[in-house]
């Protein structure tokens, strides 16, 4: 992503310490809190590796095709398991901009592609911060209420845990959407 390299190196690591403890919540004994642990956890890790500064690791170009195929299949996943009427819907927009995100810097790595006029958000990466920014208001204000019995939960059914990584990794949404 562009950008300069501290916050870029905070944005890998939230995005990082996020992903690993979505793989801690696949141990779940809940059938849907572990897939949505799992996607939730290729969408930290994935993000993270693509927050790392350009000035520190230029990828290789084919590394960007890469990353819209393997979102591209999980956003295709997640269309397929909503027609069973489970909740997929943000993990179908989150992969949806990582797609975008990978589609912008194959077009254009060494630039802002896809701004119009070389000036303001294009209109999709618009829409998706809009989108994020909502989702991280919402997520912030479901998080403020949620009790948990700490004793008795382990690690992965901590439901305030797995609500604050959504919304970690909503805010470093916003933040990489606004780099590209």
């Amino acid at each position: 992503m562009h950008g300069p390299a501290s916050p870029g190196w905070l944005l890998v690591a939230l995005c990082a310490v996020t992903g690993a403890y979505c793989l801690l919540r696949m141990r779940s004994e809940v059938e849907e809190q572990r897939r949505s642990a799992g996607a939730e956890a290729l969408m930290g890790f994935g993000m993270a590796a693509m927050a790392v500064p350009s000035a520190v690791f230029s990828p290789p170009p084919w590394t960007w095709p890469l990353y819209a195929a393997v979102f591209g299949a999980a956003a295709l996943r997640a269309l397929w398991a909503m027609r069973r009427g489970t909740r997929h819907l943000h993990h179908l927009v989150g992969e949806a901009a990582m797609v975008y995100m990978a589609v912008v810097m194959t077009v254009s790595p060494g630039d802002h592609a896809g701004h119009v006029g070389g000036s303001g958000l294009p209109p999709v990466t618009g829409v998706l911060v809009l989108y994020f920014v909502g989702y991280v208001l919402l997520s912030g204000a479901r998080l403020v209420p949620v009790t948990a019995g700490a004793g008795s939960l382990g690690w992965g059914d901590r439901p305030e845990l797995a609500r604050a990584c959504r919304l970690s990794m909503g805010i470093a949404m916003v933040a990489m959407l606004l780099t590209v």
